[in-house]
């Protein structure tokens, strides 16, 4: 039977969800679990794959199983042998001819800022420390020409392999918080650290230190007109969107 587990995690201590040898990651312990109950290698299929840092609202990986556990009783033994840090939220069978990878449609992401003149031990690994004033409307204007489909290359990693870098971003929004500000954006998919590269520009218009000029900077496709990339703790995988009925 396949299996589909919905968790969160603190990515703070992680080196990211990917198996990585002799680094502590995401899958690595989710598998290790598994392996231990199965008495045989297991390896479980992400949705998405997060960085070093790296923190998930909801995230979804499947595997298989030739164990006759209820899913009560799979959420209850995984959480029972997952350290703190990683949580499964839900358990269900799903078709075999399911993949979390391949079904789903897209994500929402979640960066969180805040900008407190020093720094909150609180929020250590937990969000972004900008202490400066950041003026809403401006990050605004910046933000709105990102909506559409576009070829993101000013906005990539010069690390990504792919080479079609055109996406669809369908809402990018704004939250206020008592700390500073949330920045929330969904897409059909995203580009190595596009995020983290987008949130470190708006934040740069809305402190004044850039003009917000999106189009022309879409349009230029020159990764060095944007160069800084915002640090991996502030951001959240919030959500995985999928394809056809199945939307948990």
């Amino acid at each position: 039977m396949r299996i589909l587990l919905k968790m969160s995690y603190n990515g703070k201590d992680f080196h990211g969800f990917q198996y990585q040898h002799n680094y502590r990651t995401v899958q690595g312990v989710i598998e290790a679990a598994l392996t231990k109950m199965h008495k045989r290698q297991m390896r479980i299929h992400p949705a998405s794959r997060t960085d070093r840092g790296v923190h998930a609202l909801e995230q979804y990986c499947h595997f298989d199983t030739d164990l006759g556990l209820t899913t009560g009783k799979w959420h209850y033994i995984l959480n029972r042998n997952l350290p703190a840090d990683i949580s499964i939220n839900e358990v269900a069978e799903i078709p075999e001819d399911f993949h979390v990878r391949y079904h789903s449609k897209g994500k929402t992401y979640r960066y969180s800022v805040y900008t407190a003149d020093t720094v909150n031990p609180f929020f250590y690994g937990l969000k972004t420390h900008y202490p400066h004033e950041l003026d809403k409307e401006r990050m605004l204007a910046a933000m709105q020409p990102f909506l559409g489909t576009h070829d993101f290359t000013s906005f990539s990693s010069a690390k990504a392999e792919i080479v079609n870098k055109v996406r669809t971003i369908t809402e990018f929004r704004i939250e206020e918080t008592e700390a500073g500000f949330d920045f929330i954006i969904s897409g059909s998919g995203f580009l190595y650290n596009m995020v983290r590269i987008i949130v470190a520009y708006i934040v740069e218009v809305g402190a004044g230190r850039r003009k917000p000029e999106t189009e022309a900077i879409i349009r230029q496709k020159d990764r060095t007109i944007v160069p800084r990339t915002a640090p991996a703790e502030g951001l959240y995988l919030e959500k995985v969107h999928f394809d056809g009925a199945f939307e948990k």
